[in-house]
């Protein structure tokens, strides 16, 4: 069972109930981008965001680890610059102007030493005065726990046939790990023509402990919304944390 790996049912189910990015959340991502700066997302999946980037004229680069993820981009607009690595592999010597990672991305690196890595990555990207954006799950997102596997989502495929997510959680307090391991079936009328499994893990976060972590790395700056309209986080009664940072 791979961990947060989206694979081609995975992918598809993905697309169809993600298709296009929520305006609110675009809206705030794009509010920060320029004409004339290098822009990068890391974890561009399919393209729901760094695809009306493109289409606003930005000079945007993106990265994913999933090539499922990448071909469904390549597919929606073949007009893009996107590089299939896993980000602490990822070397160039381009320094990015503006770096975001949207939908809680950041909250599936759950090993913490690894995230502190994955940050401390993404920091060297930036040029001197460069912004990185973010989101993260926070612990009003921990969900009930459940034994057995429920029928989370159905959904058709354009092909006509069932897709089925069956999913179970459970939260690990200690970590503050959320495990939603789930099952993908695609099924034509009552016979099973495939399944996939994905090891689904979340961090959720309480407040201000981000925050330190940054602080600790070297960005400044640090900002915490609760919502898109930037409203100043105060609490864990939110379901995400919006982060802006910097580097001097």
């Amino acid at each position: 069972m791979k961990k947060n790996y989206y694979g081609s049912l995975c992918t598809e189910m993905y697309e169809i109930l993600h298709e296009q990015a929520p305006k609110d959340e675009l809206e705030f991502y794009l509010s920060y981008a320029r004409h004339g700066q290098k822009i990068l997302e890391p974890l561009c999946g399919s393209g729901r965001f760094l695809i009306p980037f493109v289409e606003n004229n930005l000079d945007i680069t993106g990265i994913d680890l999933s090539s499922e993820m990448l071909a469904k981009l390549k597919e929606k607009n073949n007009n893009t610059k996107v590089i299939q690595e896993d980000i602490l592999k990822y070397n160039t010597k381009e320094k990015y102007d503006y770096i975001f990672i949207s939908s809680g991305s950041v909250s599936l690196f759950t090993d913490m030493n690894l995230c502190k890595k994955i940050l401390l990555k993404i920091k060297s990207f930036l040029k001197t005065n460069g912004k990185f954006v973010f989101a993260v799950d926070t612990i009003s997102n921990r969900c009930i726990d459940d034994t057995e596997y429920k029928v989370k989502v159905k959904v058709k495929t354009k092909d006509g046939l069932d897709l089925y997510l069956k999913t179970k959680n459970y939260y690990e307090i200690k970590t503050q790990t959320q495990f939603s391991p789930s099952i993908y079936e695609l099924l034509s009328d009552d016979n099973v023509l495939q399944i996939e499994e994905m090891d689904f893990q979340t961090h959720l976060y309480k407040y201000g402990e981000m925050d330190t972590i940054l602080k600790e790395i070297g960005f400044t700056n640090v900002k915490v919304y609760s919502s898109f309209s930037k409203k100043i986080a105060k609490n864990d009664s939110c379901e995400m944390f919006l982060y802006e940072c910097n580097i001097n």
